[in-house]
Formats: structure tokens, C-alpha cells, sequence
């Protein structure tokens, strides 16, 4: 039988998130971002499309590497303003029943106490269909917005580690399972003798309290992590349940596929503990030559500098201050150190690429592939891609907000469903029984070991 794939849509609480200039389409509808309709109206969408989830990234501090400032990332709208994503997910969840929410949240700049009942309220909320996409930051306006000192990138997962956990013992070990009696004839909520207070003394955090909610569907919700570094590779061998991850080729995915199934091994995890998604954007049509013509229509839009403004935050390099023509190679920064070794360390060894040529590049899905054409030939592409990489799913990104998943939903997932490699209808239970068929974390899981009983 072929091998069912997982379907994310990848979206942001912001402008354009990864095609910076497509607001400026007249179909796009991504300046309507701050209005709750914008998201409830995309989760039905995606929901009646046999879409799996949402992933929500997010970004804390601005993009202000490109020319030493701000400027042109407020005149792009290149992921600014942007808004917190969280507070989107009940209202999206309430006008849907199956699908999952993958958000975005970044630890460096919150405490565990604080971010686990974020989470469990979200989990009961959504009656379990949390995620949370774990990440450390890399943002040095960030850092300096919260008034701290930005970590080097190892140190960071350093933290990182201390932080699940502390999160595992609020969500596993707080409140036993028979906690919560609800006995209305004896006035008896919940058994305090089955309420436990959390102890924690370590070298970033210290904590004494009891978790504030009650278990919740999933307890620990359903784990993503985003980081293909080697530290952010360990990381994810040992608590990631589904990760992300992004590059332009077959060639630059797969060995990072084979490289986290390995780390989850090394970890004491079965290899298909982690259900791997890689970032795509797809531009679909009734034709190809329609698919072509919507391409050309969409690029009009692109914008070159918006796309070396992302460019500039994910690497820590100023491509601004570079002359167009000029060959960019691989450096390594505390920011994102894949970002630019996708288009050009491995990306294609054999290219030389020049700063326009990485703005074309990333203007239009930002390092991901784009798949163009009639629902065949992109089905053909994605399942060639799937099967060559051996992810579990695809993150697709939006070009023109929401008119690509719009159409996705209409032309591409029915070709799949012909195929038998998307399903045909949603599984009951938790985000974590439709992806794993369980509803807590593996017993080989870290936060397993803090279950009580």
C-alpha cells in the first residue's frame, strides 16, 4: 500500500510570511490577518480540505539585520507587524472538530510554569489538539527587546533541555490521573492527597508549585521542533514527536531525514517515533500552462528585497550590503545555520549563487521548493519528493493568502486521494492518536518518566 502523507498548512499571524511582496496581490487577503474571521475562515477551509493540522510559526523581535535597521522590513511587511499566534488557536478550533494547531513558541523568553498551562489550557480547550513547536530564537533584536543577553547557539539548547524538563514535570507529574473527583455530594473537587507540588533546582530554573490545571486530554501536548543544527538534530532525537524541516532538494532533505530518525535511536527511540514534515509551496492549476501564467502573475509581486531581508535575519548576514552580482558563500552564524547553507553549501554544490539570485530564490516560498502545475504533474512531484526523502508530510506555504490552500484543497488533495496517499477522512481522538495512535507520549519519551502511579 503506498504510504499515506500528512498534510500541514504553514501559515503565520503576520503579513506574507514566507512570499514577502504577495500582499500586494489583489487576490491576497494576508493584511486581513488581525481579524478572527481571517483564521476561523481558513481552519474550516482546511479542515473540509482533509488537511492534518496548522502550523503556526512565529518570530519574537523584528528582521532588522538587512541594512542595520528596521526600514525594510516594516516597508515590505517582511513578517512585521506581526501577532501572537496562540491567542488564535480557540477560535479556530471552535469552528472545526479534527483539526491539529502546531504553534509556535519560543522558550527562551518565557518560563515553564508560565508556557505549560498556556498549553494545557490550549489542550483542554481544543479537546486535544495541541501542539507545541519548541524553539530556542536566534533573533538578536529579540534579545535585546526582552532586555537580556543573546546565547550562543549550542547554549541556548543548553537552556532548552532544563526547560522540557521542568514543562514535563508540570504536565506528567503534578496531578495523578484519579485526581479530579468532581463529587457534587461531598463538596470534594479534587483529592489533594493526589495533587503534587513540582521541585526544581537547577542552573537555569528554579520552581516549587503545583501544575494550575487539571490533566488535560493529552497531558504533554503533541511536541514539534524546528532546528536541523547538530545540537537542534540531538534535540529532537530526544523529546521531538513531529519536526520540521526545510531545503531546496532531495539531496539536502533526505540525509537530514535519515540524521533525525538516527538521533531518535540514539536516544532510545524507535525511528518512527518522529513523524518528519519538509516546507513546499505549490502553485496548482486545471492546466499547466495555467499554473505557469499564475507563477509569472504571482513573481510580478515578489519582492527581491523583502526576500533578502529574510535572508538577512535567518543568517545574521547583512546581504544589503552586497552588490547584487555578487557570489554569496556559506559562512556560519548564531542564527539560523541552515538557512543559508540550503541555497548554497548544499542546496546545489556545483552553483555559484549571487545575492539576486538567492532573492529570486527565496521570494517565493522562501527555501523550500515550488512545485508548478496541473494536479497531476504537481502529485507526481510531491509524491517523487515523499517517497525520494522519506518524510512523513509536507508544511505547504501560502503564496497568495488563502487562494493557495484554497486550491490545494480543490485540485491537488483529490488527485492524492485517487492515489490513496492522502486520506479520505479524518481519524477520531487527540492530535497525538491521529498522527500516532495514542494519546500520551510514548513510554520512551522523556516526559514518560515523570508520570505519577
Amino acid at each position: 500500500m503506498p504510504r499515506e502523507i500528512l498534510l500541514n498548512a504553514f501559515s503565520m499571524n503576520t503579513v506574507g510570511h514566507v512570499s514577502p511582496g504577495l500582499w500586494t496581490h489583489p487576490r491576497d487577503r494576508s493584511t486581513e490577518y488581525h481579524r478572527l474571521a481571517t483564521w476561523t475562515g481558513l481552519a474550516e477551509l482546511l479542515e473540509r480540505g482533509m488537511f492534518d493540522g496548522l502550523f503556526l510559526a512565529d518570530v519574537l523581535g523584528v528582521y532588522d539585520v538587512h541594512r542595520g535597521g528596521p526600514e525594510a522590513a516594516l516597508r515590505h511587511a517582511v513578517q512585521l507587524p506581526i501577532n501572537d499566534p496562540l491567542l488564535l488557536v480557540s477560535a479556530m478550533a471552535h469552528v472545526t472538530r479534527h483539526l491539529g494547531f502546531g504553534v509556535t513558541a519560543n522558550l527562551s523568553w518565557e518560563t515553564p510554569y508560565q508556557l505549560a498551562r498556556r498549553f494545557s489550557t490550549l489542550d483542554h480547550l481544543t479537546e486535544g489538539r495541541i501542539g507545541w513547536n519548541i524553539v530556542t530564537g536566534y533573533l538578536a533584536s529579540a534579545a535585546r527587546a526582552m532586555g537580556a543577553e543573546m546565547a550562543a547557539h549550542d547554549e541556548r539548547y543548553d537552556l532548552a533541555e532544563e526547560f522540557m524538563t521542568l514543562a514535563y514535570k508540570f504536565w506528567e507529574g503534578s496531578w495523578e490521573d484519579g485526581a479530579v473527583l468532581r463529587d457534587r455530594a461531598r463538596g470534594v473537587f479534587a483529592d489533594p492527597a493526589r495533587v503534587h507540588a513540582i521541585r526544581h533546582d537547577g542552573p537555569h530554573f528554579r520552581a516549587e508549585g503545583i501544575h494550575l490545571c487539571e490533566p488535560s486530554p493529552q497531558r504533554t501536548p503533541l511536541l514539534y521542533q524546528a532546528g536541523t543544527s547538530r545540537a537542534g538534530r540531538a534535540f529532537a532525537g530526544r523529546h521531538a514527536e513531529c519536526v520540521f524541516v526545510s531545503g531546496p532538494s532531495v539531496a539536502v532533505i533526505a540525509p537530514r531525514v535519515a540524521s533525525l530518525r538516527a538521533a531518535a535511536v540514539a536516544a532510545g527511540r524507535a525511528p518512527d517515533d518522529i513523524k518528519v514534515f519538509s516546507a513546499l509551496t505549490v502553485i496548482v492549476a486545471e492546466t499547466a500552462g495555467e499554473a505557469r501564467a499564475l507563477e509569472a502573475e504571482y513573481r510580478r509581486h515578489a519582492s527581491g528585497e523583502g526576500a533578502l531581508v529574510l535572508m538577512s535575519g535567518w543568517t545574521g548576514l547583512d546581504f544589503g550590503a552586497f552588490d547584487p552580482d555578487q557570489e554569496v558563500r556559506h559562512i556560519e552564524s548564531e542564527a539560523m545555520r541552515t538557512a543559508l547553507e540550503n541555497v548554497t553549501a548544499r542546496g546545489d554544490p556545483t552553483r555559484r549563487w549571487t545575492v539576486r539570485e538567492v532573492a529570486e530564490f527565496v521570494a517565493i516560498g522562501g527555501v523550500a521548493p515550488v512545485l508548478v502545475g496541473s494536479a497531476a504533474e504537481v502529485a507526481d512531484a510531491v509524491e517523487d519528493w515523499v517517497d525520494r526523502t522519506g518524510v512523513d508530510g509536507l508544511n505547504l506555504s501560502s503564496v497568495v493568502f488563502p487562494e493557495t490552500f484554497e486550491r490545494i484543497a480543490a485540485l491537488l488533495v483529490p488527485e492524492l486521494q485517487r492515489r490513496g496517499r492522502v486520506k479520505r477522512a479524518h481519524r477520531p481522538g487527540t492530535l497525538r492518536e491521529k498522527l500516532f495512535g495514542r494519546a500520551r507520549v510514548a513510554d520512551t519519551h522523556p516526559a514518560a518518566r515523570y508520570r505519577l502511579g
